[in-house]
């Protein structure tokens, strides 16, 4: 990536704007290379969530990842660049890709503010192939032109401008002005913000009708019966229901009263700009690096929260004791240190797991920290983690060869990775879990266990139940606190 000391706001017109884009169409003209123009301003505070909301348009992709308790969101919207891969070599060829994007890519502005800079916003389904009729590919990666993110305290907003050999550079500099004075005065209010004009917006939800195909106790015994066997020591076996609406569900909508149950989650949205959105609320991250650094979690073993502080107490005390619970847990925490050796990846990790406790839920929770070597990178890492047994099961291969066979339908997005990265190496990945795909009156919402030795299909069906619970009231009822 090239860094240019340029500031954009000292360019007084559009004009002048378009003497540097001028620049770098000469670039993109030596070569024959589009470039990507990159402009990053640090602006007055804002809500990148309630940002997308306001210009929202069902017929955009868009992208949005946020974790409130760490006081971090990133939202992106329309298209500068974009990537579809399949197959297992996906990851791979979206870091060609990426690396083609950023050595492209000429940016300006206050690049050093956190999220400043290019982002490559990306969501992978679950199996590295789909099935016909699915929302989504099997990976999918996209440059926004424009992008809002907040950390702490700091906004930032970067326009992202696609300059081809014979572009137009009154209409990129128009475009590029607007986008500047829009984000230095937003207003929040619908209709005024938009880039382009967008639709009428649709509505919560409201009253759901739920359905589901299958028999998922029948699936947790056949699995049970392959454990017995040798064939796996863990599986993770999901449950889809479906919710009917007599309005239409809007999705950000939705995903704001996600946000707001569960704070200590990662509220995401990914919408692939035909009608199609999957949204969450998601307590497991797959992986964050920054400095150099890897961090990474082990994330197995449910327990309900209860309604006084001496319940809750006690179904945690008992979820630490619990022998079949610590046995699935441990299986995700050695199989991410298992995949991370051969990469060069010491990791480290307290000797006992804790307990992350949700807004409804606790989970036996290890923390896993690791130094990157010299040359490693964050899709490598990704590409051997991913999927975890948290999601798939252990052995990988054995237990993921099965689950489409005992689950009955596609999983697409639902136990797959959505996040970003950025030219400086840095990103994050969590787990598409806890979630749902919504289009118009129609939603599927995901829920899962893991399966071991031990396990009953009474017990497994309790908890997707405890889990859908507080998905179904999002949709339902996505104002309430």
């Amino acid at each position: 990536m090239q860094t240019l000391p340029l500031d954009p706001r000292a360019h007084a017109s559009p004009a002048a704007l378009g003497e540097f884009l001028a620049s770098c169409r000469e670039a993109a003209r030596s070569d024959g290379r589009e470039r990507i123009v990159s402009i990053s301003l640090a602006v007055d505070a804002l809500d990148p969530l309630a940002v997308l909301e306001s210009i929202f348009e069902p017929g955009h992709p868009h992208f949005y990842a946020e974790r409130p308790a760490a006081g971090t969101a990133l939202a992106g919207a329309e298209v500068a660049a974009t990537f579809r891969a399949a197959g297992p070599e996906r990851f791979a060829a979206l870091q060609a890709w990426a690396d083609d994007v950023f050595d492209r890519t000429i940016a300006v502005g206050d690049v050093e503010a956190p999220f400043g800079g290019p982002h490559v916003l990306v969501a992978a389904t679950f199996f590295d192939t789909t099935e016909p009729g699915e929302a989504f590919p099997a990976l999918t990666a996209l440059v926004p032109r424009w992008q809002v993110a907040r950390a702490g305290g700091v906004t930032t907003a970067v326009a992202n401008v696609p300059v081809a050999p014979d572009a137009d550079l009154a209409a990129l500099a128009e475009r590029v002005w607007r986008a500047q004075a829009k984000f230095g005065r937003f207003s929040y209010q619908v209709g005024e913000n938009r880039i382009q004009g967008a639709g009428e917006k649709a509505s919560a939800g409201g009253d759901c009708v739920a359905s589901e195909a299958g028999d998922y106790r029948a699936a947790v015994a056949g699995a049970l019966d392959r454990i017995e066997a040798g064939e796996f020591e863990k599986i993770v076996l999901a449950r889809a229901v479906e919710l009917r609406a007599a309005t239409l569900f809007h999705p950000l909508t939705v995903l704001n009263g996600l946000r707001q149950r569960f704070p200590d989650c990662f509220a995401f949205s990914v919408a692939n700009g035909a009608g199609d959105s999957f949204i969450g609320a998601s307590p497991e991250r797959l992986l964050r690096v920054s400095r150099g650094v890897l961090e990474t979690e082990a994330l197995a073993g449910t327990a309900r929260r209860g309604q006084s502080a001496a319940e809750d107490a006690a179904a945690g005390a008992a979820l630490l004791a619990s022998e079949k619970d610590r046995r699935e847990q441990g299986v995700v925490l050695e199989s991410i240190k298992r995949r991370l050796a051969p990469l060069g990846l010491v990791a480290e990790h307290p000797a006992e797991p804790t307990l992350l406790r949700l807004a409804n839920v606790q989970h036996l929770y290890t923390p896993v920290r690791a130094v990157l070597p010299e040359g490693r990178r964050l899709l490598e890492v990704l590409r051997v983690l991913f999927p975890t047994p948290a999601v798939g099961g252990s052995p990988r291969a054995a237990a993921m060869g099965r689950i489409r066979e005992l689950e009955g339908f596609s999983r697409g997005l639902y136990g797959g990775t959505v996040g970003w990265l950025n030219a400086r190496g840095g990103g994050e990945f969590l787990v598409g879990i806890r979630s749902g795909l919504v289009r118009g009156e129609r939603a599927v919402v995901y829920a899962g266990a893991g399966i071991v030795a031990g396990s009953t299909p009474e017990r497994e069906f309790a908890e997707t139940e405890l889990k859908f619970r507080a998905l179904r009231d999002a949709f339902v009822h996505p104002a309430a606190p």
